[in-house]
């Protein structure tokens, strides 16, 4: 208990000066703590096994190796990273499939009611497709998971035919998330000594060429400056690309990240963390520390796919632990906003919110059977805060 709390002074110290002390404050000012929710307690389990606050409801929208309904496309195995795109008055979900050598990208239609209206394939014949993210010019990039895996940059109307991009490096591709404010895209890396990355393309909106740099600081670092070196050659042969920067800060196990109003939330899954990269003052901070949980107990544990609400809230999905979607509010505050039972052999993955932000899309990636082919995908409506 010492130990922690002699850990969270210096933490919550280190992140107000970084911050800017007031100004910071109202948006993440500290490693958040257990507290009530704001959308109160988790009640009995429906029919579909999901623990929800009152006032929510759920319904499966596809089930891995079976026909997304009303429509001819097999939902693929181990859905994992997603994303929504408005699509006129209706949207579309991404997700991807985290298994070797077919990997790649399906996607479900919806109309403004939300029934679907059709699904299909954006990417094939991939190589563990794990998260990504969305570009604000609406593609959905999508990232291997494998030692020199590649990002692809998608379609998620599945017109165009997806792309490569090299110039955004050869690694073990997690998640990204783009920066329009500042012009980069930021990576993360799923290794035990894993980088965070920015890619700032020569021209912004197009990903074919650019710079790509990794995150700099001491290997203890959890606040304050820090400063970007070049990576010299993205392809990461013979040297891989995190190792070619000295002084390279290293991640445990690089996971989720989304960025908003000037900051790049990142998580971590080997120490259950989420990181605050604020990309004004090139400082970062902790938003969640289980170590830092102060008597123990903490709500959130194999912090994994994180998406932001309006309201300012993330939503962290568990991949372990109890299964759990847990939100931190701005306000430091940590709680399970749902859980799901008797799949205790699977990750919840591929959060994401439509325009409205009424509904709330996620998989459990092996659903009841444990395995790939067993993958679940939800979706959750209810009074999400705005």
């Amino acid at each position: 208990m010492e130990r922690r709390n002699f850990l969270r002074a210096a933490v919550i110290g280190g992140a107000a000066t970084a911050f800017g002390g007031a100004a910071w404050a109202p948006a993440f000012a500290a490693p958040a703590q257990p507290g009530p929710g704001p959308y109160g307690a988790l009640q009995a389990a429906d029919a579909n096994g999901i623990m929800l606050p009152a006032g929510f409801t759920s319904r499966v929208i596809a089930r891995s190796g079976q026909k997304v309904a009303g429509t001819n496309y097999t939902w693929h195995p181990a859905p994992d990273g997603g994303a929504v795109f408005a699509d006129g008055t209706g949207w579309i979900y991404v997700s991807n499939s985290e298994v070797s050598s077919t990997g790649g990208v399906g996607a479900i239609k919806f109309n403004s009611s939300g029934t679907i209206t059709g699904a299909y394939r954006t990417l094939s014949n991939t190589n563990v497709n794990c998260a990504g993210g969305a570009t604000p010019w609406n593609t959905w990039l999508s990232c291997e998971e494998v030692s020199t895996g590649r990002v692809f940059e998608t379609d998620p109307w599945g017109v165009n035919p997806a792309v490569s991009r090299p110039a955004m490096g050869r690694f073990k591709h997690e998640a990204c998330a783009a920066d329009p404010d500042h012009g980069y895209i930021y990576m993360t890396e799923d290794t035990s000594d894993g980088c965070f990355y920015r890619f700032k393309p020569t021209t912004w909106g197009d990903l074919t060429s650019g710079t790509l740099e990794v995150l700099k600081g001491t290997s203890s670092q959890t606040s304050g400056a820090v400063t970007w070196g070049v990576v010299s050659d993205p392809d990461g042969s013979p040297t891989a690309t995190r190792n070619q920067v000295s002084g390279a800060k290293r991640f445990n196990g690089g996971e989720g990240c989304v960025y908003a109003a000037g900051v790049c939330w990142f998580t971590t899954k080997g120490d259950n963390r989420v990181w605050a990269y604020n990309a004004n003052t090139s400082s970062i901070s902790l938003a969640y520390d289980d170590s830092l949980v102060v008597g123990g107990g903490a709500p959130l544990t194999g912090v994994d796919n994180i998406t932001r609400a309006g309201s300012g809230d993330l939503f962290v999905a568990e991949d372990g632990g109890n299964l759990e979607i847990c939100v931190i509010t701005p306000d430091d505050v940590v709680a399970p906003f749902l859980r799901v039972t008797g799949q205790s052999s699977s990750e919840i993955t591929g959060p994401a919110f439509t325009p409205n932000g009424q509904r709330l899309y996620f998989s459990s990636q092996r659903g009841t059977s444990g395995s790939s082919s067993g993958g679940i995908t939800y979706e959750v409506t209810g009074p999400f805060r705005s």
